[in-house]
Formats: C-alpha cells, sequence, structure tokens
C-alpha cells in the first residue's frame, strides 16, 4: 500500500485550546482536534523556553502515536519572568498573583509548535518568542480585569486578544499570533517543510 503525499495527510491539531483551534482555522485547511494526554509538570531546573519546546513536541508525538498517517500539530506556551516559568492560573488567586508579579515588568512568553508525522519519520519543532511589557498596574485594574476577562485558561492571565491588551504597554514579536498560542508563521513554515501546500 503506497504511502500517502503530505498534501493527502489528515491533519490533527493536538490541542483542546478554542485559542489554538481559531488560530489553525484561518489556513483554510481542513483539520480535526485530539487531546493530548501529557505530564506538563516542569522538570527540575528546566527553562522556561525549553518547557515550552518539550511540551509542544510531546503533545504532537503523543497524538500521532494515535494518528500514525497524519501530521499532528502541537503547541505550547509559557510565560517566562526572569526564568521563572508562569503557566495558565486556573483560579482567580493565581491569576491576581501572576499579574502583580508582571506589572511593570517586561515578560516573555515563550510560544513553541512542533509538527510530527509518525509514518514519514517527519518531526520539528520551533519557538517564536514575544516580549510584553506590563504597565504599572493597580490592584484595583488587575481586579476589574479579571472579573471582566476571566482569563484563568491563559497563559500568564495576559489575554492579548481581548481586554488584556489594556494591560500592556508594548509588544514585541515576528509573529503577531504567537502571543494568541499558536505562532502561525513558524506553523505554516513547518507544514511546508512536512510537504503540505500552504495557501
Amino acid at each position: 500500500m503506497p504511502i500517502p503525499l503530505a498534501a493527502e495527510r489528515p491533519l490533527v491539531l493536538g490541542s483542546t485550546s478554542r485559542y489554538r483551534r481559531e488560530l489553525l482555522a484561518r489556513l483554510r485547511v481542513p483539520f480535526t482536534v485530539s487531546a493530548p494526554e501529557v505530564d506538563e509538570t516542569p522538570l527540575p531546573a528546566e527553562s522556561p523556553r525549553d518547557l515550552a519546546l518539550r511540551l509542544a513536541h510531546a503533545k504532537a508525538q503523543a497524538v500521532a502515536a494515535q494518528h500514525p498517517q497524519a501530521l499532528v500539530i502541537g503547541s505550547d506556551q509559557v510565560a517566562d519572568l526572569n526564568g521563572q516559568p508562569l503557566g495558565k492560573p486556573g483560579t482567580h488567586e493565581r491569576a491576581t498573583l501572576q499579574l502583580r508579579q508582571m506589572r511593570g515588568h517586561t515578560v516573555l512568553f515563550q510560544t513553541a509548535v512542533a509538527v510530527v508525522c509518525a509514518a514519514s519519520g517527519f518531526a520539528q519543532t520551533e519557538l517564536a518568542t514575544v516580549e510584553v511589557r506590563f504597565r504599572t498596574l493597580s490592584d484595583d485594574e488587575i481586579e476589574r480585569y479579571l472579573r471582566t476577562e476571566q482569563p484563568y485558561d491563559c497563559a500568564g492571565s495576559a489575554k492579548s486578544e481581548g481586554l488584556g491588551i489594556a494591560l500592556l504597554d508594548a509588544i514585541v514579536s515576528d509573529d503577531p499570533t504567537a502571543l494568541v498560542g499558536l505562532p502561525l508563521i513558524h506553523t505554516c513554515r513547518l507544514l511546508r517543510a512536512a510537504g503540505l501546500t500552504l495557501p
């Protein structure tokens, strides 16, 4: 049985994130979604950059094992505050603590993306780093933002595509979609390298 060409392979997003799903839909390529079963606990002394790269690859590999003929995309984002990783807060209290830590500081959002195909052996990962400068926020500003936006599923509690943009002084990046959760410029580059024609 001949091995399918990349253009004929199904595309699978290894993520349950609605933000990544919405971003990938911009490419107008049919895809399905599969939840990766991956332990996201940081390793001892692991940098935020290395954590994002490792988890993106692990997520893609986990889903590729279930869909060996597919091109699988995995992604992960970690907020990096002076080398300290900040993930999804999950609760109002943790989000408040994160934003208090980040106010007045520059935070690096490390967003990694991996594309894996078990059948062809293709496996590559890239990293997009976004520099985000936070305003010196008051406790009242933080509280109003969190009550309105409730960004508890966003790394570093900063939902820049929503009200979170009002918390910031500047964003510096070579891939504007990276901060939302899936760096599409890097994703397109990896998909082309895997043999997919875009657009």
